[in-house]
């Protein structure tokens, strides 16, 4: 899976987009489906301090998945919605699995 990761507005440093790459292909072991992957960090206006938002889009065989999460830090942005896109990558590879059986049970 290809992996882009962009930041807007900052500059990251090159730890935080190894932990991004990192945790991007974490998810391709839940599935070889996953052909590519876009990771955008962005500040958020808001006065508060859970300002950093991470958006994360997974182009699979036959879907698109995406998460935005918004924490404290981007490592935590980045994980929460990693965690998200888990659950989406195992329902769709589930629901992908039981579309063949279907087909074969004809």
């Amino acid at each position: 899976m290809t992996t882009n990761i962009q930041s807007v507005h900052f500059d990251a440093d090159k730890k935080l987009i190894e932990f991004a790459h990192e945790k991007m292909n974490k998810l391709k072991t839940f599935h070889d489906g996953l052909i590519n992957g876009e990771v955008i960090m962005r500040l958020d206006k808001s006065s508060n301090s859970e300002n950093k938002v991470a958006e994360i889009k997974i182009l699979a065989k036959g879907q698109e998945l995406f998460s935005k999460k918004q924490s404290a830090s981007f490592e935590e942005s980045i994980d929460l919605a990693c965690e998200a896109l888990k659950s989406q990558i195992k329902k769709h590879k589930d629901k992908q699995a039981g579309a063949k059986v279907n087909i074969d049970d004809l």
